[in-house]
């Protein structure tokens, strides 16, 4: 396939998967029942950081998390007293516990309070290439208050070798637009061009057939990799080729 001719393929791929259909069975469909700008983005959140393993277990778990954040995850964050705290304690995600999602909650409380909010942390220390540093830099402040040493591990840094697969997957739900009423667009503070695709096994193994990647780990070397070839194809879109890649590895098994 000329780099023409692949290109052609992916957009048509894009095309078919950025669809309405696509939340059917895909995690972002729980921010979307949300309206208010905070809700969305803390819902996306949460539900970004236990995004992995079973995707109906993704959901399930998710819309567990939500009916304990009384449905309005926002107005928890900012106001729930430590007793609201302590009915999160049985909450359970593979190895995401409760101990996790009530730091996660006090966590959130002390950036919208005092750092701005999502938005404003994320759109701080961007590197014109990427996110990557940004999210490492997001990591720092998550954990500026005091915290288990166990949570540290849901919240990936790039600065280490991760590819950071779930908060980049965050990232491209609150920046690309809106249009197919899939992504959000909530964010401009932040371009879509220097958003990074969620690698995952599936992405991964999707893109190596295609020869947009060769490196064979799914981590911040490879992903840095993937990126220079999407940027090739779509320097101000480049995300958008996550639907295909995804599509392809999971619905078509490409």
């Amino acid at each position: 396939m000329t780099k023409s001719e692949l290109k052609d393929f992916l957009d048509a791929k894009v095309e078919q998967y950025n669809h309405l259909r696509f939340l059917e069975s895909d995690p972002i469909q729980i921010p979307h029942r949300f309206s208010t700008k905070e809700d969305i983005e803390i819902s996306a959140f949460l539900t970004a950081t236990i995004a992995w393993g079973n995707r109906k277990s993704i959901i399930n778990n998710a819309d567990k998390m939500m009916q304990l954040l009384h449905c309005a995850p926002y107005d928890f964050v900012l106001n729930h007293t430590e007793s609201d705290l302590q009915n999160l304690q049985n909450f359970v995600h593979r190895t995401f516990n409760g101990v996790d999602l009530m730091f996660f909650v006090k966590s959130l409380r002390e950036i919208y309070i005092n750092k701005g909010g999502l938005e404003t942390v994320f759109a701080q220390n961007i590197e014109k290439a990427s996110l990557q540093t940004s999210i490492s830099r997001f990591k720092k402040v998550f954990f500026e208050i005091p915290h288990p040493q166990r949570t540290t591990k849901h919240v990936s840094d790039p600065a280490k070798g991760s590819a950071a697969k779930r908060i980049n997957m965050f990232l491209r739900w609150m920046v690309r637009d809106n249009s197919k009423g899939v992504d959000f667009g909530l964010w401009e503070k932040i371009s879509p061009s220097r958003l990074s695709c969620p690698l995952d096994v599936h992405s991964g193994n999707v893109a190596r057939k295609l020869k947009l990647l060769t490196r064979k780990q799914n981590d911040a070397k490879a992903l840095t990799q993937l990126d220079a070839s999407l940027r090739e194809l779509d320097p101000i879109d480049p995300v958008k080729y996550d639907f295909a890649l995804f599509g392809l590895g999971v619905f078509e098994k490409f």
